[in-house]
């Protein structure tokens, strides 16, 4: 007796949106960001990662609250982009199954989690 061990729609869509996010957060981490450029390069985050296979949309929220006060203390006038500074959200839809995932910040730390799944068997 064999088991089927691929993985299902909703799996493979998880996953890819894993790679998402994992691209992501570490390929703008350290971007030098401002109150001015905040907004493009929210912009230039979202088209990058909608360009990637199976993505359908990307959303990112420079979190403006969080921002001002660490420009404030920065001898620059920029500041290194970390996670506590977003919030995104990405919807993954592979073979009909759609994903809807996010990042927030919880208790002091950039958590991504699957929020829902839909069209799985």
């Amino acid at each position: 007796m064999s088991t089927d061990t691929s993985p299902t729609d909703a799996e493979a869509a998880c996953f890819e949106a894993g790679i998402k996010f994992g691209t992501l957060y570490h390929q703008f981490a350290g971007t030098p960001i401002s109150l001015e450029s905040a907004p493009s390069l929210a912009t230039a985050m979202e088209d990058s990662i909608e360009n990637q296979p199976h993505c359908d949309r990307v959303t990112v929220s420079v979190r403006t609250d969080e921002l001002e006060p660490a420009l404030a203390e920065s001898a620059a006038d920029y500041t290194e982009l970390t996670g506590r500074f977003l919030e995104v959200e990405i919807v993954v839809d592979y073979e009909g199954c759609e994903v809807l995932t996010r990042m927030e910040m919880e208790d002091g730390y950039p958590l991504m989690r699957i929020d829902s799944v839909r069209g799985r068997p």
